[in-house]
């Protein structure tokens, strides 16, 4: 009992694991990462918690988020499931993409296209996941995937990678958003290939409220490419993609 309720203290209060179900995120995010959040750095509400009981309303020591955070969120709707996306908009911020770049408050997000993402196809990547358009062979004729990757940078210096793999009207030319008092805007780096704040439920998430943040991502601990299998235990390392644990944010 006593272990039991070390544990819900530390993931409702401290931190907790997280894994990554999902292409949203790519290139920094991979399917079968797994993270660490902090709980402390943007306060507490229900969302703390595990399954959001007791429903308190509101946050308790609120802090708002800094444009550039990756975020794990409850989202919205009778569906709700946590969620992890990139923290674009603060309130009162105005938003819109135009073919493909973030307009921030009026100015463009400085967009520079840099080397392609390159991912090898594996179990919890595949080529359905990858789609014929980008799939391709490396120099030993391992099929991989590779998308068109580029840097971001926000005012104030933060910067970070996304992917931009077609010319998509709903997702790259959206109409001028302005962020309610409360509330935040999100987008997945995979801009093509993420259900955000651009789109209102149930498509995406539209603007997310503080109050429903439950952490900051802040370091990767394991990652695997989904190619491990129970019955056999060397798989078990030979998936693993060690190079990956530690990253941060």
């Amino acid at each position: 009992m006593k272990l039991a309720i070390a544990v819900l203290i530390l993931r409702s209060f401290i931190f907790a694991p997280f894994s990554i179900p999902s292409e949203s995120m790519l290139p920094r995010l991979l399917i079968g990462d797994y993270l660490f959040v902090t709980k402390w750095n943007y306060g507490y509400s229900r969302w703390s918690l595990p399954y959001g009981v007791p429903p308190i309303p509101g946050r308790i020591l609120g802090r708002d988020p800094a444009r550039g955070d990756v975020v794990v969120f409850r989202s919205p709707g009778p569906d709700d499931h946590d969620v992890i996306k990139r923290v674009i908009g603060l309130p009162g911020d105005t938003i819109q993409v135009v073919h493909g770049q973030v307009i921030l408050n009026g100015k463009p997000i400085p967009k520079q296209r840099v080397a392609d993402f390159v991912l090898p196809l594996t179990a919890n990547f595949d080529a359905q996941k990858c789609g014929a358009t980008f799939q391709d062979v490396d120099a030993a004729g391992a099929p991989i995937c590779r998308y068109p990757r580029f840097r971001e940078t926000l005012p104030g210096g933060k910067s970070y990678m996304v992917l931009d793999q077609a010319e998509i009207p709903q997702a790259d030319d959206t109409g001028l958003y302005t962020v309610p008092a409360g509330n935040v805007f999100l987008m997945g780096d995979n801009r093509d290939d993420s259900a955000d704040s651009r789109f209102p439920a149930p498509i995406g998430m539209g603007y997310i409220p503080m109050e429903r943040i439950e952490g900051k991502a802040v370091v990767t601990f394991f990652s695997t490419n989904g190619n491990a299998s129970w019955i056999n235990p060397v798989s078990w390392f030979s998936a693993a993609r060690w190079s990956r644990v530690g990253e941060g944010f």
